[in-house]
């Protein structure tokens, strides 16, 4: 399942700025878009991955993995 994120970018001298809408804490600064868009995305990556983690660790015995689509 590819799921789809928006990333909201700006130049602010000499840096580019953004953040991952969808997901708090994914924001990173770079010297150009094309670093930005590409460290925005190693960032989101672990992001979620940490996020589940930490859910898997959460539930107790007895919870079924079960993947839906959004």
């Amino acid at each position: 399942m590819n799921q789809i994120f928006t990333a909201l970018v700006k130049q602010s001298d000499p840096w580019w700025i953004g953040w991952i809408e969808e997901i708090p804490g994914v924001n990173c600064q770079e010297h150009t878009r094309e670093a930005l868009l590409e460290t925005l995305r190693v960032t989101l990556a672990e992001a979620l991955a940490m996020n589940r983690a930490d859910a898997r660790e959460a539930a107790d015995k007895g919870f079924q993995i079960i993947h839906i689509a959004a």
